[in-house]
């Protein structure tokens, strides 16, 4: 099989394109045959080092997967011929970026109905993200009053849709060229973060979603008893502390595959409630050219790899 590793860290020309003996699934186990495989920040800073989290190469990075099961394990809770999606194995690697990845049937979900292959993989990192801190750790209700921070990206985009199918009343942060954009996917207030100070525009909030290490700053635009939910600071003793003090509940991520909640996302899909949107695709052979993109950090959405 194709897959992708690297031998040392640095930029995106690090990543090659090898032949390797295809996985064999244990038991509770499945084989995926892999037609998609999307890509998120944590990749780029792995791969170049800046966030040691799989040690030193060689490695494999990627972990947003979708695709057929081709093999499964005595004990497995699918069967061959099932579509599946998820976010396997992480923060260890599954090398995503691969013809085929074994990995544990409870760790992957069936494949929403209504998405192809390469939509549904741009949905279990980031949609598990948000999905983990909005529902899981912040308990957001109908009625609630939430910020988005980066709204428009591949967490964001999903956290507003997430926020609103929860019936919330949902503020998102973005510059201004892509505001139009979320109002279509349902913010009730969008506020350009380049002109206008959101410490100064928002007020009395029970829920911030920031995945831009704005902690210290959102928590004046808490209410009493409001969330803190970060995904980028969730191991930041000194902004727990300081998130506390102020009278306010610290939530630190840090995703964790769970098909529950995969379960849950995909019916929401199904129901028309989410939608990812998609903002390049490119064929595995030219990974260096996707994570090339990526590290732009412009992207509206997700980037996706085609196998």
């Amino acid at each position: 099989m194709r897959t992708v590793v690297q031998h040392s860290f640095g930029g995106p020309e690090v990543l090659e394109l090898v032949e390797a003996e295809r996985p064999q699934p244990l038991s509770g186990e499945v084989l995926v045959r892999v037609h998609a495989s999307a890509l998120n920040p944590v990749d780029a800073v792995v791969r170049s080092g800046n966030f040691p989290l799989l040690g030193e190469p060689p490695f494999g990075v990627g972990w947003d997967i979708s695709g057929v099961v081709e093999e499964a394990g005595p004990g497995a809770r699918f069967a061959v011929g099932d579509e599946v999606y998820g976010m396997p194995f992480f923060p260890r690697a599954a090398n995503g970026y691969s013809d085929y990845v074994a990995v544990p049937s409870r760790q992957v979900a069936r494949k929403p109905a209504s998405l192809d292959h390469v939509h549904a993989a741009a949905l279990p990192l980031a949609g598990l993200t948000a999905w983990q801190g909005l529902v899981d750790a912040a308990q957001l209700a109908e009625g609630d009053r939430v910020l988005i921070h980066r709204a428009a990206g591949g967490v964001g985009h999903l956290a507003v849709q997430i926020a609103k199918a929860r019936g919330a009343h949902v503020i998102a942060l973005a510059s201004e060229g892509k505001h139009a954009y979320l109002r279509e996917l349902g913010a009730d207030e969008v506020i350009d973060y380049r002109t206008t100070d959101f410490t100064e525009a928002v007020r009395d909030l029970d829920v911030v979603f920031d995945s831009n290490a704005q902690g210290e700053r959102s928590l004046s635009v808490l209410r009493p008893g409001g969330v803190l939910v970060t995904i980028l600071e969730h191991g930041n003793p000194q902004l727990a502390a300081a998130t506390r003090a102020a009278g306010r509940r610290f939530a630190g991520i840090s995703v964790e595959p769970d098909y529950a909640s995969l379960e849950a996302i995909t019916a929401l899909v199904d129901a028309g409630r989410i939608r990812p949107y998609v903002a390049e695709t490119f064929p595995l052979a030219e990974v260096a050219k996707a994570h090339e993109l990526l590290e732009t950090g412009r992207t509206q959405g997700k980037i996706v790899l085609t196998l």
